[in-house]
């Protein structure tokens, strides 16, 4: 699997937290849970096994329902005063709920463990399970909030020495036998010692993550994770600062081809961009294809032209100076009545349909049937400059259809066996005379309400049918980051009966769609069925707006766009997978050895 890959399916565990409310709720009553289990376990000075299971209800409530609570109130509230990020209340619940669990959990398994064994293991099994929280608390406020270790670490330990603190006030009122013996400076030593113990394996840790991206790119791992909480969180674009800083300026091409009505109003755009839309989320040029879209008055489809994460612009802003280019291209547009039949062309694995319109042509490229991801811009561009010399146009408009995904499949390089294809097809191609009239017909639809969830994002689906000498050709456009492998030939299966002579279907390759837990989330996977239908009636809705129109195509130099750049871009992921391999290692290893260290010291010491 690629390092891109790698790093795509992180997003699997990108969760939506539930509400305070419920968090609080789960506290209560997971609380009373342990507790009751405890004193089942370890039964206390009490006859009846229904007051052991109440009154260690309470018991657990006092000892790790409350401080959960109190500190689910106020970690926020230390948070936020020392200008701390993404620690909301509902995260602050939540954390004081598994921090509650984790405890509570380590607490019964030595108790039973205890018990099995005819140990008194009851007090040292809730201290250790209180350590772990605070190792847990720790870990997760120190990586995530951006505040000072030495802060992350006071607001951590405020939850266990509460649960400690409880523990001694409910076992002195009880008078637990053997409650004293360690002596309380003893108790507190320990525990001091033990967290110090798992403070000094989380700082080994999170120096070991953060020291290659901090050395390679100028901002460490925690700095892009906490800014990419703060945005999956709040929206936050902190996090194109941190690419702003390390990014490159480059020029790039864009590729337009303009339908103009006879009153002189241009019916629809069609754009496509050697810019890529990620990285994912909102950020940097993720939802390029819908802001570019809607910066224009007209319907516009933006498809996905040659480039890979090299060139996702370092924030949305530089967007507009794609949608500059295109501008000028309009400026520049020579049209004509006329355009040519859409045919196909195919050299191995690559395949390309073309069409031809004044001045240039559209390339509809795919290695369909066979998986494929992007295609770097070097290809993309030598592929250009041979379409101009074998067809002797020089606005040809060359988009990666996008819409057969393996995972398995890198980008297509120069030197890929895939490249030399794409130029073979080229090869291939003969000049069509722009000898018949065309007509356009345009419709976008939502899909009933598709969103990232099904793989979709904001444009959802763009329908142009294109109609010329009794051919209609319907293109179809998904903004989707890629399509399920067979899934295009299940379209061209279903389409079979609609009035079209030919059909290619296209993702935009947005990236808002993988925040989910699917990753690469492609469409088709889910809901096949029902995007069959939608494409149907969009191809039909299309089909009955067809008019006249005069055509043209033009390409355009994008210039100083600020993008990751070739050399970041692949330090960046690269660094990413590397540190998530190391940590598979390093992580588990470096945890290991602590417990092992605070159970000797709890326990045996």
């Amino acid at each position: 699997m690629s390092s891109m890959s790698s790093v795509a399916g992180l997003s699997k565990y990108i969760r939506t937290l539930p509400d305070a409310l419920t968090s609080l709720l789960l506290i209560i009553v997971m609380s009373f849970i342990i507790g009751s289990v405890l004193f089942l376990v370890e039964p206390m000075a009490i006859d009846s096994g229904l007051e052991n299971f109440f009154y260690g209800g309470a018991f657990g409530f006092v000892v790790f329902g409350l401080p959960a609570i109190i500190t689910g109130s106020t970690d926020q509230f230390f948070v936020d005063t020392l200008k701390g990020i993404n620690l909301k209340t509902k995260h602050s619940m939540f954390l004081g709920f598994m921090s509650m669990l984790i405890a509570g959990l380590v607490s019964l398994i030595g108790t039973v463990v205890g018990a099995i064994f005819h140990l008194d293991l009851f007090f040292n099994s809730i201290l250790f399970g209180s350590v772990l929280a605070f190792a847990f608390n720790a870990l997760v406020i120190w990586s995530t909030t951006r505040i000072k270790i030495i802060n992350s670490f006071l607001i951590a330990i405020i939850q266990p020495l509460l649960m400690i603190g409880m523990l001694i006030i409910t076992s002195f009122l009880n008078d637990i036998e053997g409650m004293f013996e360690l002596g309380l400076f003893t108790t507190i030593f320990k525990v001091v010692i033990a967290s110090l113990i798992f403070l000094l394996a989380i700082y080994s840790l999170i120096s070991v993550v953060n020291s290659p991206m901090k050395k390679n790119l100028g901002f460490g791992a925690l700095d892009i994770l906490s800014y990419f909480i703060s945005h999956m969180n709040e929206g936050s674009d902190s996090i194109e600062e941190l690419f702003d800083n390390v990014g490159e300026a480059i020029d790039t091409y864009v590729g337009v081809a303009s339908f103009k009505k006879l009153d002189g109003d241009i019916k629809a755009l069609f754009i496509s961009p050697c810019v890529h839309p990620g990285p994912l989320g909102d950020i940097g040029g993720s939802n390029m294809p819908t802001i570019l879209a809607n910066s224009f008055d007209s319907f516009t489809m933006v498809a996905h032209g040659p480039s890979t994460h090299d060139f996702n612009p370092v924030s949305s802003k530089e967007i507009v100076k794609i949608e500059e280019a295109v501008r000028k291209a309009l400026d520049k547009m020579e049209y004509s009545p006329f355009a040519s039949e859409f045919i196909r062309y195919s050299h191995k694995k690559a395949n390309i349909g073309v069409q031809f319109f004044k001045n240039g042509s559209i390339l509809l490229s795919t290695f369909a049937p066979s998986g494929s991801d992007d295609i770097e811009y070097g290809v993309g561009l030598a592929t250009l400059f041979e379409s101009q010399r074998v067809l002797g146009t020089k606005s040809n408009i060359l988009v990666d259809c996008h819409n057969s995904f393996n995972p398995e499949k890198g980008e297509v390089l120069p030197g890929n066996p895939e490249f030399f294809q794409l130029l073979d097809t080229i090869k291939l191609i003969q000049t069509k005379d722009l000898e018949h009239e065309i007509q356009v017909g345009c419709h976008y639809t939502d899909l009933g309400g598709f969103d990232k969830h099904q793989g979709i994002g904001e444009s959802g689906l763009k329908t142009m049918v294109i109609e010329v000498n009794g051919q209609r050709t319907a293109y179809a456009l998904f903004d989707a980051n890629n399509m399920e492998l067979g899934f295009r030939e299940t379209i061209f299966n279903a389409v079979k009966d609609l009035e079209i002579d030919e059909i290619e279907v296209m993702t935009s390759d947005t990236h808002t769609v993988n925040t989910l837990s699917a990753g690469y989330n492609p469409v088709g996977t889910v809901e096949k069925e029902k995007i069959l239908e939608y494409l149907k009636l969009s191809i039909q809705e299309a089909i009955n707006d067809l008019e006249p129109v005069e055509a043209g195509a033009n390409i355009e130099r994008i210039y100083n766009l600020k993008t990751f750049g070739p050399k970041n871009s692949t330090e960046l992921i690269s660094t990413i997978s590397s540190i998530v391999a190391v940590s598979k290692i390093i992580a588990p290893l470096i945890f290991i050895v602590a417990i092992l260290f605070v159970l000797i010291w709890i326990f045996i010491l």
